[in-house]
């Protein structure tokens, strides 16, 4: 017979259950004669010790495990029977086994997951950006690569735009320190795309052995999260700047990127002929991360608390493992789970979102998606064909490309039915696209 529950909101539940504790005597039994045989206790020799010495030393926590198990058990009866899906784990509460000599009751809180309601896709609006790939694109794109290899010369005057700088860094946030390079140097490029703008607008003028102190106030959608709409202070100390020299456009310089001829005009063709399928990449990507947040907007989702907190557990773990990867000690930053509450919810409600299409329109991938999936990664590998064979070689190394070729079948039969509307802009503005644009 199942038993009652009681709704105390829409996805929290609550029962109470009662266990017999006559049919686990004979297992309790069993663990003590069992127990007989293995047991060392001082002054007996193994085998001999007698079954009240045996009870007496072993008896609470023989009690508690069986009792455990059957906690365990008729818990799991519960669930079955009212073919519910429990979010997290339940909250257990019970007097101490140790104690129990009779039937006992223990009650469970838990949350369930919340029904997803289906989402008129129609009512999904994207827009479809177009780039083309100019002349001026490829220039500018050769001017890159020909910056990442520049060299450098140490200079006396005041940094600027392009220098190679080396400094002492500490920074503040609320006037606690979350960051000092201590006794190292940070080094890096002034302007380089991958770093804070504001950041480098700040070190520009300075000289060596200078010191500065600054703000920046980062945007709300900034990466990392535990920085969005934070004001940081910053210290540095320059401790020397380095100019850089640019390799000249030549022969050896299209040789170096792979075209054997050396022939300058066709390292352009096959820069461009890059650009364009960087684009192709762009453009697909653009109008996932457009379809998915969408998705989100258009779902209305309470969240189980249990499912949020484990994203943002995942959240913070992620961030930590990146800045240790980088060099950096991520026991300086005082993580709050705040700081990644809005987007933990975001992608806890996605994720609801995509299981509920993809489950009622069958859109999961099938093998020959998943193994096409699978040769674009091995792609990357020097040999892909060995890389291929080690992600078959374990079915777990195929979640994650099964997943992906999931969304596509998801964003492909979402694009067959949603508002689209095309916008042409540059290569430029393509490639610096907010991750909801």
């Amino acid at each position: 017979m199942a038993e009652a529950l009681e709704k105390i909101s829409n996805i929290e539940r609550r029962v109470k259950v009662t266990v017999p504790v006559a049919p686990l005597q004979d297992q309790i039994n069993q663990r003590f004669q069992q127990l007989t045989k293995t047991a060392r206790v001082q002054g007996f020799r193994p085998g001999k010790v007698p079954l009240s010495i045996i009870k007496r030393q072993y008896g609470p926590d023989i009690k508690t495990e069986v009792y455990s198990k059957a906690i365990e058990e008729k818990f799991g009866s519960v669930i079955e029977e009212n073919k519910i899906q429990v979010a997290g784990m339940p909250d257990i509460q019970h007097e101490p086994l140790s104690n129990v000599s009779d039937d006992f009751e223990f009650t469970a809180t838990f949350e369930i997951f919340p029904e997803v309601k289906d989402i008129d896709v129609k009512k999904v609006k994207v827009t479809d950006y177009e780039a083309d790939v100019k002349d001026s694109d490829v220039k500018k794109t050769i001017e890159t690569i020909a910056k990442q290899r520049s060299t450098f010369a140490p200079v006396k005057r005041a940094s600027k735009m392009g220098d190679k700088v080396n400094i002492k860094m500490e920074s503040f946030l609320d006037g606690e320190k979350i960051e000092d390079t201590g006794n190292e140097n940070i080094e890096f490029i002034l302007g380089d795309v991958k770093r804070v703008k504001e950041i480098d607008q700040q070190i520009v003028g300075v000289k060596e052995n200078e010191e500065k102190d600054f703000e920046v106030k980062y945007p709300k959608d900034h990466e990392p999260a535990q920085l969005a709409n934070k004001t940081i202070k910053y210290h540095i100390k320059m401790v020397n700047v380095a100019e850089a020299s640019l390799p000249k456009i030549d022969a050896e310089f299209a040789k170096s990127l792979g075209v054997d001829s050396g022939d300058v005009k066709q390292m352009n063709k096959e820069i461009k002929a890059s650009l364009v399928d960087e684009v192709s990449v762009r453009k697909k990507a653009s109008l996932k991360r457009q379809i998915f947040a969408e998705l989100v907007k258009l779902s209305n989702i309470e969240l189980p608390k249990s499912l949020l907190n484990m994203e943002i557990n995942r959240m913070m773990q992620t961030m930590q493992q990146n800045i240790e990867r980088q060099g950096g000690n991520a026991k300086d930053i005082n993580f709050q789970p705040e700081m990644f509450e809005g987007r933990a919810r975001e992608t806890s409600a996605l994720r609801l979102v995509l299981a509920n299409l993809i489950d009622k329109n069958k859109l999961q991938a099938n093998e020959d998606q998943i193994k096409d999936k699978v040769k674009s990664f091995a792609g990357n590998y020097d040999d892909p064909d060995k890389a291929v064979k080690w992600f078959y070689e374990d079915k777990q190394r195929l979640n994650e490309p099964a997943a992906l070729a999931t969304e596509d079948n998801v964003v492909e039969w979402i694009l067959t039915q949603c508002k689209k509307s095309k916008k042409n802009i540059s290569l430029d503005e393509l490639m610096e696209l907010q991750p909801n644009g």
